[in-house]
Protein backbone atom coordinates (compact mmCIF):
# COMPACT_ATOMS: atom_id res chain seq x y z
CA UNK A 1 0.00 0.00 0.00
CA UNK A 2 3.03 2.36 1.01
CA UNK A 3 4.63 1.51 -2.62
CA UNK A 4 1.53 2.39 -4.44
CA UNK A 5 0.98 5.35 -2.29
CA UNK A 6 4.38 6.76 -2.68
CA UNK A 7 4.22 6.54 -6.11
CA UNK A 8 0.92 7.54 -7.23
CA UNK A 9 1.26 11.16 -4.38
CA UNK A 10 4.41 11.33 -2.63
CA UNK A 11 7.25 11.42 -5.33
CA UNK A 12 5.24 14.12 -7.24
CA UNK A 13 4.97 16.37 -4.09
CA UNK A 14 8.66 18.03 -2.50
CA UNK A 15 10.22 15.72 -0.79
CA UNK A 16 10.06 18.37 2.35
CA UNK A 17 6.78 18.88 2.17
CA UNK A 18 5.80 15.05 1.82
CA UNK A 19 8.47 14.31 5.16
CA UNK A 20 6.05 17.26 6.63
CA UNK A 21 3.15 15.64 6.29
CA UNK A 22 4.16 11.84 7.37
CA UNK A 23 5.85 13.69 10.38
CA UNK A 24 2.16 15.48 11.79
CA UNK A 25 0.63 12.04 11.82
CA UNK A 26 4.15 10.27 13.74
CA UNK A 27 3.69 13.20 16.28
CA UNK A 28 0.39 12.75 16.91
CA UNK A 29 0.16 8.81 17.49
CA UNK A 30 0.37 9.18 20.81
CA UNK A 31 -2.81 11.70 21.71
CA UNK A 32 -4.49 9.74 18.49
CA UNK A 33 -5.29 7.24 20.56
CA UNK A 34 -3.94 4.45 18.63
CA UNK A 35 -0.39 4.70 19.67
CA UNK A 36 -0.90 2.19 21.99
CA UNK A 37 -2.72 -0.02 19.61
CA UNK A 38 0.11 -0.07 16.82
CA UNK A 39 3.16 -0.49 18.99
CA UNK A 40 1.72 -3.44 19.86
CA UNK A 41 1.66 -4.33 16.37
CA UNK A 42 5.12 -3.14 15.61
CA UNK A 43 7.31 -4.23 19.13
CA UNK A 44 10.26 -5.49 18.79
CA UNK A 45 10.60 -9.43 19.70
CA UNK A 46 12.54 -9.74 23.08
CA UNK A 47 15.45 -11.33 22.43
CA UNK A 48 16.28 -7.99 20.32
CA UNK A 49 17.09 -6.27 23.15
CA UNK A 50 20.83 -4.72 23.05
CA UNK A 51 22.19 -2.97 27.08
CA UNK A 52 24.86 -0.34 25.70
CA UNK A 53 25.93 3.05 27.35
CA UNK A 54 24.01 1.95 30.45
CA UNK A 55 20.86 1.59 28.99
CA UNK A 56 18.62 -0.84 27.43
CA UNK A 57 17.17 -0.82 24.03
CA UNK A 58 14.47 -2.56 23.14
CA UNK A 59 15.75 -2.90 19.16
CA UNK A 60 19.12 -2.33 18.30
CA UNK A 61 17.73 -0.38 15.27
CA UNK A 62 16.96 3.01 15.51
CA UNK A 63 15.90 6.59 13.67
CA UNK A 64 19.23 8.67 13.00
CA UNK A 65 19.42 12.15 13.21
CA UNK A 66 17.76 14.57 10.70
CA UNK A 67 14.44 12.95 10.94
CA UNK A 68 13.12 14.62 14.42
CA UNK A 69 15.21 17.71 14.13
CA UNK A 70 12.90 19.05 17.59
CA UNK A 71 12.61 16.34 18.98
CA UNK A 72 8.52 16.17 18.91
CA UNK A 73 7.75 12.87 17.18
CA UNK A 74 10.03 10.92 19.83
CA UNK A 75 6.73 8.65 21.71
CA UNK A 76 5.16 8.00 17.96
CA UNK A 77 8.55 7.04 16.28
CA UNK A 78 8.82 4.88 19.26
CA UNK A 79 5.72 3.24 18.83
CA UNK A 80 6.62 2.33 14.89
CA UNK A 81 8.99 0.11 16.65
CA UNK A 82 12.13 2.26 16.87
CA UNK A 83 14.35 1.34 19.99
CA UNK A 84 15.92 4.70 20.10
CA UNK A 85 15.52 7.65 18.35
CA UNK A 86 18.49 10.94 17.54
CA UNK A 87 17.00 13.69 17.93
CA UNK A 88 18.15 17.21 16.23
CA UNK A 89 20.73 18.76 15.19
CA UNK A 90 20.19 21.06 17.40
CA UNK A 91 22.06 23.83 17.81
CA UNK A 92 22.47 27.06 20.59
CA UNK A 93 21.09 29.73 18.26
CA UNK A 94 17.96 28.99 16.64
CA UNK A 95 18.60 29.16 13.03
CA UNK A 96 16.20 28.69 9.64
CA UNK A 97 18.95 26.18 7.87
CA UNK A 98 19.39 27.05 4.16
CA UNK A 99 17.11 28.13 1.33
CA UNK A 100 14.20 25.67 -0.04
CA UNK A 101 14.58 23.57 -1.99
CA UNK A 102 17.33 21.79 -0.04
CA UNK A 103 16.08 18.15 -0.16
CA UNK A 104 15.99 16.03 -2.88
CA UNK A 105 15.25 12.51 -4.33
CA UNK A 106 17.23 9.95 -6.32
CA UNK A 107 14.54 7.78 -6.85
CA UNK A 108 16.28 5.28 -9.05
CA UNK A 109 19.81 5.24 -6.00
CA UNK A 110 16.98 5.37 -2.93
CA UNK A 111 19.01 7.81 -2.11
CA UNK A 112 18.83 11.69 -1.17
CA UNK A 113 20.92 14.85 -0.70
CA UNK A 114 19.77 17.23 1.64
CA UNK A 115 21.22 20.56 2.44
CA UNK A 116 19.12 21.74 5.20
CA UNK A 117 21.50 23.55 7.33
CA UNK A 118 20.40 22.61 10.79
CA UNK A 119 17.31 24.07 11.08
CA UNK A 120 15.76 23.93 14.20
CA UNK A 121 14.56 26.46 16.82
CA UNK A 122 17.62 26.36 18.89
CA UNK A 123 18.45 24.10 22.37
CA UNK A 124 16.92 26.28 24.64
CA UNK A 125 13.63 25.76 23.03
CA UNK A 126 14.37 22.01 22.61
CA UNK A 127 15.53 21.84 26.30
CA UNK A 128 12.19 21.77 27.75
CA UNK A 129 10.44 19.96 25.77
CA UNK A 130 12.71 17.36 25.48
CA UNK A 131 12.57 16.96 29.27
CA UNK A 132 9.33 16.39 28.86
CA UNK A 133 9.27 13.27 26.87
CA UNK A 134 12.20 12.03 28.94
CA UNK A 135 9.92 11.75 32.21
CA UNK A 136 7.61 9.43 30.30
CA UNK A 137 7.83 5.62 30.37
CA UNK A 138 6.21 4.56 27.02
CA UNK A 139 8.68 6.32 24.93
CA UNK A 140 12.38 4.71 23.30
CA UNK A 141 15.47 6.00 24.20
CA UNK A 142 16.58 9.41 23.14
CA UNK A 143 19.73 10.39 21.55
CA UNK A 144 20.44 14.27 21.15
CA UNK A 145 22.59 15.22 18.48
CA UNK A 146 24.39 18.59 18.73
CA UNK A 147 26.31 21.16 16.21
CA UNK A 148 28.07 24.23 15.49
CA UNK A 149 25.57 27.64 15.61
CA UNK A 150 26.11 28.94 11.87
CA UNK A 151 26.48 32.46 13.41
CA UNK A 152 29.57 31.25 15.29
CA UNK A 153 32.65 31.13 14.14
CA UNK A 154 34.80 28.15 14.26
CA UNK A 155 37.09 29.20 16.55
CA UNK A 156 34.37 30.09 19.07
CA UNK A 157 33.06 26.31 18.15
CA UNK A 158 33.42 25.14 22.11
CA UNK A 159 31.78 27.41 23.36
CA UNK A 160 28.47 27.01 21.59
CA UNK A 161 28.55 23.23 21.50
CA UNK A 162 29.00 23.91 25.43
CA UNK A 163 25.92 26.11 25.33
CA UNK A 164 23.56 22.47 23.61
CA UNK A 165 25.40 19.94 26.02
CA UNK A 166 24.87 22.20 29.23
CA UNK A 167 21.01 23.14 28.26
CA UNK A 168 20.14 19.14 27.02
CA UNK A 169 22.35 16.52 28.41
CA UNK A 170 19.79 16.61 31.10
CA UNK A 171 17.21 15.29 29.00
CA UNK A 172 19.73 12.78 26.69
CA UNK A 173 20.12 9.36 27.49
CA UNK A 174 23.28 10.06 25.52
CA UNK A 175 24.52 13.35 23.64
CA UNK A 176 26.37 12.74 19.75
CA UNK A 177 28.82 15.38 18.89
CA UNK A 178 27.76 16.16 15.23
CA UNK A 179 31.28 17.62 13.32
CA UNK A 180 30.70 15.81 10.16
CA UNK A 181 27.53 17.81 8.26
CA UNK A 182 28.50 18.92 4.69
CA UNK A 183 25.83 21.48 4.97
CA UNK A 184 27.64 24.15 7.92
CA UNK A 185 30.39 25.93 6.84
CA UNK A 186 33.54 25.01 8.36
CA UNK A 187 32.36 22.13 10.34
CA UNK A 188 33.74 19.48 9.10
CA UNK A 189 37.24 21.08 9.55
CA UNK A 190 36.16 20.20 13.51
CA UNK A 191 37.54 16.95 12.78
CA UNK A 192 41.13 17.26 12.79
CA UNK A 193 42.34 16.25 16.03
CA UNK A 194 43.81 19.38 16.97
CA UNK A 195 40.59 20.78 17.18
CA UNK A 196 38.65 17.88 17.72
CA UNK A 197 40.45 17.10 20.99
CA UNK A 198 39.14 20.25 23.18
CA UNK A 199 36.24 19.99 21.65
CA UNK A 200 35.39 16.35 22.74
CA UNK A 201 36.95 16.94 25.95
CA UNK A 202 35.25 19.86 27.56
CA UNK A 203 31.84 18.15 25.69
CA UNK A 204 32.30 15.50 27.97
CA UNK A 205 33.23 17.05 30.59
CA UNK A 206 30.15 19.29 30.96
CA UNK A 207 27.89 16.32 29.96
CA UNK A 208 28.31 14.89 33.58
CA UNK A 209 26.88 11.34 33.63
CA UNK A 210 25.12 11.70 30.24
CA UNK A 211 27.45 9.66 27.46
CA UNK A 212 28.75 11.21 25.01
CA UNK A 213 29.72 10.19 21.26
CA UNK A 214 31.15 11.86 17.97
CA UNK A 215 29.94 11.58 14.84
CA UNK A 216 32.06 11.16 11.75
CA UNK A 217 31.47 11.52 7.96
CA UNK A 218 32.44 8.73 5.59
CA UNK A 219 34.72 11.01 3.43
CA UNK A 220 37.85 11.04 5.74
CA UNK A 221 41.08 8.54 4.51
CA UNK A 222 40.74 5.11 6.75
CA UNK A 223 44.04 6.66 8.05
CA UNK A 224 41.56 9.89 9.56
CA UNK A 225 39.04 7.02 11.12
CA UNK A 226 41.40 4.89 12.31
CA UNK A 227 42.95 8.06 14.51
CA UNK A 228 39.43 9.32 15.51
CA UNK A 229 38.71 6.10 16.90
CA UNK A 230 41.83 5.96 19.10
CA UNK A 231 41.17 9.72 20.12
CA UNK A 232 37.96 8.47 20.81
CA UNK A 233 38.81 6.08 22.86
CA UNK A 234 41.65 7.94 24.71
CA UNK A 235 39.25 10.67 25.90
CA UNK A 236 36.79 7.79 27.28
CA UNK A 237 33.92 8.90 24.87
CA UNK A 238 31.48 6.51 25.01
CA UNK A 239 31.01 5.57 21.05
CA UNK A 240 31.14 6.74 17.58
CA UNK A 241 28.18 7.15 15.03
CA UNK A 242 29.88 6.08 11.59
CA UNK A 243 28.71 8.05 9.62
CA UNK A 244 27.51 10.97 8.33
CA UNK A 245 26.11 12.03 4.44
CA UNK A 246 28.80 11.61 1.76
CA UNK A 247 29.75 14.68 -0.42
CA UNK A 248 30.63 11.84 -3.07
CA UNK A 249 28.72 11.48 -6.06
CA UNK A 250 30.01 8.05 -7.39
CA UNK A 251 28.85 5.02 -9.13
CA UNK A 252 24.99 6.85 -8.31
CA UNK A 253 21.97 5.49 -11.79
CA UNK A 254 20.23 8.87 -11.23
CA UNK A 255 20.23 11.03 -14.43
CA UNK A 256 23.14 13.34 -14.13
CA UNK A 257 20.82 15.95 -14.91
CA UNK A 258 18.78 15.65 -12.17
CA UNK A 259 22.03 15.34 -9.61
CA UNK A 260 23.30 18.36 -10.82
CA UNK A 261 19.99 20.06 -10.81
CA UNK A 262 19.76 18.91 -6.87
CA UNK A 263 23.10 20.75 -6.08
CA UNK A 264 25.45 20.66 -3.51
CA UNK A 265 24.30 18.55 -0.06
CA UNK A 266 24.99 15.49 1.64
CA UNK A 267 24.18 11.89 -0.08
CA UNK A 268 22.19 9.42 2.49
CA UNK A 269 20.66 6.74 1.35
CA UNK A 270 21.57 2.64 -0.48
CA UNK A 271 24.69 4.65 -2.22
CA UNK A 272 26.51 4.77 0.97
CA UNK A 273 26.20 1.38 2.55
CA UNK A 274 29.47 0.56 1.09
CA UNK A 275 31.67 2.77 2.61
CA UNK A 276 29.79 2.81 5.86
CA UNK A 277 29.99 -0.56 6.59
CA UNK A 278 33.94 -0.28 5.29
CA UNK A 279 34.24 2.63 8.36
CA UNK A 280 32.58 0.43 10.88
CA UNK A 281 35.17 -1.69 10.44
CA UNK A 282 37.82 -0.15 10.71
CA UNK A 283 36.47 1.55 13.71
CA UNK A 284 35.87 -1.65 15.26
CA UNK A 285 39.55 -2.83 14.46
CA UNK A 286 40.64 0.18 16.71
CA UNK A 287 38.38 0.03 19.75
CA UNK A 288 37.56 -2.54 22.51
CA UNK A 289 35.04 -4.63 22.68
CA UNK A 290 32.79 -2.59 24.52
CA UNK A 291 32.84 0.32 23.05
CA UNK A 292 29.68 1.49 21.63
CA UNK A 293 29.56 2.01 17.76
CA UNK A 294 26.40 2.82 16.15
CA UNK A 295 26.60 2.25 12.52
CA UNK A 296 24.53 4.17 9.90
CA UNK A 297 24.46 4.64 6.11
CA UNK A 298 22.43 2.79 3.29
CA UNK A 299 20.54 0.43 5.83
CA UNK A 300 17.70 -0.67 4.61
CA UNK A 301 16.48 -4.25 5.47
CA UNK A 302 16.72 -6.32 8.39
CA UNK A 303 19.20 -8.36 6.80
CA UNK A 304 21.34 -5.69 6.31
CA UNK A 305 21.02 -4.30 10.05
CA UNK A 306 22.47 -8.20 11.05
CA UNK A 307 25.52 -7.59 8.68
CA UNK A 308 25.90 -4.34 10.76
CA UNK A 309 26.05 -6.32 13.85
CA UNK A 310 27.99 -8.88 12.35
CA UNK A 311 30.41 -6.23 11.29
CA UNK A 312 30.78 -5.59 15.06
CA UNK A 313 28.00 -2.59 15.44
CA UNK A 314 26.34 -2.23 18.55
CA UNK A 315 23.70 -0.58 17.47
CA UNK A 316 22.59 0.90 13.84
CA UNK A 317 20.41 3.75 12.37
CA UNK A 318 18.35 4.66 9.33
CA UNK A 319 16.49 7.01 7.56
CA UNK A 320 16.79 7.53 4.53
CA UNK A 321 14.46 4.57 3.59
CA UNK A 322 11.95 5.54 5.63
CA UNK A 323 11.20 7.83 2.60
CA UNK A 324 10.68 4.83 0.17
CA UNK A 325 9.34 1.73 2.70
CA UNK A 326 6.90 3.86 4.77
CA UNK A 327 5.55 4.16 8.36
CA UNK A 328 6.64 0.06 8.84
CA UNK A 329 9.65 0.05 8.12
CA UNK A 330 11.09 -0.44 11.77
CA UNK A 331 8.61 -3.61 11.79
CA UNK A 332 9.58 -5.44 8.96
CA UNK A 333 13.24 -4.64 10.06
CA UNK A 334 12.66 -6.07 13.40
CA UNK A 335 10.62 -9.13 12.31
CA UNK A 336 13.41 -10.45 9.72
CA UNK A 337 16.41 -9.51 12.16
CA UNK A 338 14.21 -11.69 14.99
CA UNK A 339 14.27 -14.57 12.29
CA UNK A 340 17.85 -14.26 11.36
CA UNK A 341 19.04 -14.73 15.24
Amino acid sequence: MYSALFNLVLRRLDPERAHHLAFVVIRWLPTLGIGRLVRRFTRPAPGLGVHTLGLHFDSPFGVAAGFDKEGIAIRGLGQLGFGHVEVGTITAHAQPGNDRPRLFRLIPDRAVINRMGFNNTGAAAAAPRLARVAARRDRPIIGVNIGKSRVVEVEDAIEDYLVSTRLLAPAADYLAVNVSSPNTPGLRGLQDLDKLEPLLSAVRDAAGATPVLVKIAPDLTDEQVARIAQLAVDLRLAGIIATNTTLSRDNLSTNPATIAAAGAGGLSGAPLAERSLAVLRMIRAVVPADFCVISVGGVETGADVAARLAAGATLVQGYTAFIYLGPLWARAVNRELALLR
